[in-house]
């Protein structure tokens, strides 16, 4: 009994020291954001701990059976039935072909008549052989993981909860959609342009023109160097694809550069939209019109209605 209390101290020590360091790394890791390595470290430390927890238990097991086999032999010994034990210890069979034989948790078929069940069916008998060992130890290392998953996931918060999971991943997945709309909205052209409507889009809008064309065409659109944008005449179109191709290319002979290179093409597809929203505003001081009346063509509108 002296080696098994020696054992049983050993892998409590062990157990004891992994449980410990793998506890105070997952306590730092919520407390202090470490590097990802040293997170790894305290979950593998945990895991570590349960693992020499289980080795302990399979040891303490292990040697248990076999001081208790040494005892039966003993006693079978003592009262003359060598024949008994000898079969019992098994000589002659190497320690690989005795573990094969535990795993499969078998009888050799010529003792399988001491195992068979007394009641018959139709000439055939049940077998009471017993569950394989590498089953039941499948059965109880499910249930160390799942002591593991209970302690990592809802006890000490080192890991993700099922809803904290779900909610990083509709976090990454709307990111990753707002990513690809942004990509979207910069494949605008002047031939698929469309005037924006919503609120957000045209205070955008708005924004970029009082920083960028107010200088030329006033702070609401009255003109100044370049033309009103408020009545209804237009030099170069006033069609929402006319609008975003002269502020994409610009009129150089005139002095409206090209925003090409300092706008994306959605914050052109905005200003464009929001100056259409200028047409028929009255702002003091509006500059005499310039080019030529734009009729909008017959659609869910008036005739005669005119947009600048």
């Amino acid at each position: 009994m002296n080696v098994l209390s020696y054992a049983v101290k050993t892998v409590a020590v062990l157990s004891s020291v992994f449980l410990a360091s793998g506890s105070l790394v997952a306590q730092s890791a919520q407390k202090v954001d470490l590097h990802f390595w040293e997170k790894t470290f305290g979950q593998m430390a945990l895991i570590g701990g349960c693992i020499v927890l289980t080795a302990a238990f399979v040891t303490i097991v292990r040697l248990f059976d076999m001081l208790v086999k040494m005892q039966e032999i003993q006693m079978l010994r003592e009262k003359g039935l060598e024949q008994v034990a000898e079969h019992y210890a098994q000589p002659g069979k190497s320690m690989f072909v005795r573990l094969w034989e535990r795993m499969q948790g078998t009888v050799p078929i010529a003792q399988e008549k001491e195992i068979l069940f007394e009641h018959e069916y139709d000439g055939i008998r049940e077998l009471d052989n017993s569950l394989p060992p590498w089953w039941l130890w499948m059965f109880y290392i499910s249930i160390v993981i799942a002591g593991i998953y209970l302690y990592v996931y809802h006890i000490s918060g080192s890991g993700l909860s099922s809803k904290e999971q779900y909610e990083v991943q509709m976090a990454t997945a709307q990111k990753e959609i707002d990513d690809y709309l942004s990509r979207q909205a910069d494949a605008v052209n002047e031939k698929n342009v469309v005037t924006l409507t919503d609120s957000k889009a045209l205070t955008e809008g708005a924004e970029i023109f009082k920083s960028l064309c107010a200088v030329c065409h006033g702070s609401s659109g009255e003109g100044g160097v370049g033309p009103n944008m408020t009545d209804a005449y237009w030099i170069h179109g006033g069609d929402i694809k006319d609008l975003y191709k002269t502020i994409l290319y610009g009129v150089p002979e005139k002095g409206m550069i090209s925003w090409s290179s300092q706008l994306r093409p959605s914050d052109i597809q905005k200003v464009s939209s929001y100056i259409l929203t200028l047409q028929g505003t009255t702002p003091p001081n509006p500059k005499a019109p310039q080019g030529d009346l734009w009729v909008v063509e017959k659609t869910a509108v008036s005739k005669d209605t005119v947009i600048q």
